[in-house]
């Protein structure tokens, strides 16, 4: 049984967590206190073989799909324009999203914590990340020089609901492609075609408009020596398209989040 001390370190993360899948830090803490005193009548519901995080956020999560707290399940109180968009999202979809993509959870923790399997955790987030994207649709550049690799992206870029601004297959083609439109969205490889770098070429872009970035790469190694862009993201090949859409949601999502507290306290 997993003790106080292991439990509290972890409520902090909990009420992050709530408060984005409830909208509101009220109705959020709401359900952790719920999930508290649950764990405080039987400390066994708590196990020791998955790890007092995942054990915890177990716990939570069957609170949350149970007991009807502050509106229940899937009522969301959004009070800045982020949220309301993740309002919007099913609740078991945005639970997998939240999970993977704010909390940090590895995606068989993820299923473990929603009592599900990888498979279908993973058809989860892309649903989240096709009812996410309806709300915050956006132009995507993709710059890769791997053709195969450059179809598969602008395939699940479509299918989430996003346009394709263009395929950038060299440094050039990349800061061609912009100077028509600005992208709200960049998926880059680190290595062209040509022996150009995508990282040079966001870096070079971004410093004319800001954007969020997702690297998907082969050389990861080569994003941690260079001059990094923020806001960034890094995703190895071969990769899982769920993780890509997972990402992508994330990166949008945070992006649109933060533009609002940005303006307030300017």
């Amino acid at each position: 049984m997993a003790d106080s001390k292991a439990v509290a370190q972890y409520l902090p993360y909990l009420r992050r967590y709530a408060r984005a899948l409830t909208g509101s830090q009220t109705s959020g803490d709401a359900y952790v206190a719920a999930a508290l005193e649950a764990l405080v009548a039987d400390p066994a519901v708590i196990e020791d073989v998955v790890g007092p995080r995942v054990a915890l956020y177990r716990l939570f999560t069957k609170i949350w799909n149970s007991i009807p707290v502050n509106g229940g399940p899937g009522v969301a109180e959004a009070t800045l324009p982020g949220e309301q968009k993740l309002a919007n999202i099913t609740p078991l979809p945005r639970q997998a999203f939240l999970l993977v993509a704010l909390e940090g959870f590895s995606e068989g923790d993820a299923a473990l914590i929603l009592d599900t399997d990888v498979v279908t955790l993973r058809g989860l987030i892309e649903e989240s990340g096709r009812e996410l994207a309806a709300e915050i649709a956006t132009d995507v550049l993709i710059i890769e020089d791997e053709t195969f690799i450059a179809l598969e992206l602008e395939s699940l870029v479509q299918s989430l609901g996003h346009r394709v601004l263009g395929v950038a297959r060299t440094h050039s083609e990349a800061i061609a492609l912009t100077k028509k439109k600005r992208p709200g969205l960049i998926l880059a490889d680190i290595q062209l075609a040509d022996g150009s770098s995508g990282l040079d070429a966001v870096n070079e872009l971004l410093r004319t408009f800001e954007v969020p970035v997702i690297f998907i790469t082969a050389f990861p190694e080569r994003f941690l020596t260079g001059e990094r862009p923020e806001p960034a993201f890094l995703i190895a090949k071969p990769f899982q398209p769920a993780t890509v859409s997972a990402i992508a949601s994330q990166a949008l999502f945070f992006e649109r989040t933060a533009r609002p507290r940005e303006r307030r306290t300017a």
